[in-house]
């Protein structure tokens, strides 16, 4: 621990700092909550202990279980996509660390997040917890079902790549709701923006080119 270190109870605040203004800012993203919010939520918290000074560099991380933290930027883009203003219900595919959840819960009224692997949920979960975020509710199965129960949601952000949108999605997203979710292959894909129509049609708007985690089941790719 450096002398900075020890004079600051936070010694990655100035990290936080860096990536907002030279991996986010700089790349063009300009809504004022969500810099914000990726100011203060400590994302070292979210990898683990040994990757914890690799957190704020502009790159993937892995969590375990063979899914990764998606870099920054990504992070940013797609939050940012979803346009949110605070009151929103929206829906999350894939927990994962929590990172993206912690954003969204900051962002959002409330926020559902599913993930299909029970042991990154239980570690989100509690870092979650631990974080103070209470306006988020979790379930521990299929993604590429949604959550119907509890539908519409002005906003879905899927954080794995499916071959083709999922049907579900669509349905249970409202008219005028966002849908942010990469397309493609296994290999490389597309991140688009998804607007859903007042006749109930879908309007594809392109982010940028990406590679993610496959989305598994049923709408998604086998296991």
């Amino acid at each position: 621990m450096n002398s900075w270190q020890k004079n600051n109870k936070d010694p990655f605040s100035l990290a936080r700092e860096w990536m907002v203004r030279d991996q986010i800012e700089a790349r063009g993203i300009k809504d004022k909550r969500l810099l914000k919010v990726m100011r203060k939520i400590p994302r070292h918290l979210f990898v683990d202990e040994a990757l914890r000074d690799q957190a704020y560099n502009d790159y993937p991380l892995p969590i375990g279980e063979g899914q990764t933290i998606s870099q920054p930027y990504i992070v940013a883009l797609m939050t940012e996509a979803l346009e949110l203003k605070g009151q929103e219900k929206v829906l999350e595919i894939g927990t994962g660390s929590g990172y993206q959840t912690a954003i969204l819960a900051e962002l959002a009224q409330s926020v559902f997040t599913i993930e299909r692997v029970p042991t990154l949920m239980q570690r989100a979960k509690a870092i979650l917890d631990s974080l103070g975020y209470f306006n988020v509710a979790y379930k521990t199965g299929n993604g590429t079902l949604g959550w119907p129960e509890v539908a519409p949601f002005q906003g879905i952000i899927v954080t794995a790549a499916a071959p083709e949108i999922p049907q579900p999605y669509v349905e249970q997203l409202d008219i005028g709701g966002k849908l942010v979710i990469p397309l493609g292959d296994k290999f490389s894909q597309v991140l688009y923006k998804i607007i859903k129509l007042p006749d109930g049609r879908i309007k594809k708007e392109y982010l940028c080119g990406c590679r993610f985690v496959p989305l598994v089941g049923i709408y998604g790719w086998s296991e």
